[in-house]
């Protein structure tokens, strides 16, 4: 008789390879956003990893930009869980002036320790911007804007990575990124969305000489 443990780990893994994986790594994405080249891809051209995310934003490109540019840990904070990629420090509501300047080569932290992050590639200003681990890793991030006929604006997000499982640390990073990665990142995405929106919004009713009050939390 089989183990029940060996079928639970058979059904699990089914269940997750045939079809949790197939859906989180292509979250909100039309197949537009899948075929569209994004920077980067040629980076790293077979990925073990290879995630496309995309949400729909109500705002304008340069409406949701400096959302990204002030993103990374002890700066803006993920927009995400900030217990577990913040240290338990919320993520900024407001777009914070002295974190608007970002150059190539600098660096995003991802978490606490020196070094320990992703560098800016490459970037065009309210379009898109790459963040890559350097020539050893070759693991890419591309944040990229998209207008629609709408006037609201695709945002989406790639990595690419090429773990293997051959390397023990490059198997934990896969583990990594394929248990938690979706969460944050799904999360991270909606609240990038909600900002951008409330502030386009709030931009919107200044313009035509109205106060704008937030609304209170019961």
């Amino acid at each position: 008789m089989v183990p029940i443990v060996i079928v639970a780990a058979v059904v699990i893994a089914v269940a997750f390879f045939g079809l949790y994986r197939p859906w989180h790594l292509k979250w909100g994405a039309t197949s537009e956003d899948l075929a569209r080249s994004m920077p980067g891809d040629g980076i790293v051209r077979r990925p073990s990893f290879n995630a496309t995310r995309v949400v729909t934003v109500n705002a304008r490109p340069e409406d949701i930009w400096p959302w990204i540019v002030q993103i990374g840990f002890s700066r803006a904070g993920w927009y995400s869980y900030d217990l577990f990629d913040n240290l338990g420090r919320h993520s900024s509501e407001r777009i914070v002036p002295e974190l608007q300047h970002l150059e190539i080569g600098d660096l995003v932290p991802l978490g606490p320790g020196e070094g320990s992050g992703m560098f800016v590639k490459e970037f065009v200003l309210n379009r898109w911007m790459l963040w890559w681990t350097g020539k050893d890793g070759q693991t890419t991030w591309a944040w990229g804007l998209y207008p629609t006929s709408s006037g609201a604006t695709r945002l989406v997000t790639r990595v690419r990575a090429p773990f293997s499982w051959r390397q023990p640390v490059s198997a934990v990073w896969i583990l990594l990124d394929e248990v938690a990665d979706f969460p944050m990142m799904r999360k991270c995405l909606l609240g990038i969305k909600r900002r951008a929106e409330a502030q386009a919004a709030a931009d919107s009713i200044r313009a035509l000489g109205v106060p704008y009050l937030p609304a209170r939390t019961p």
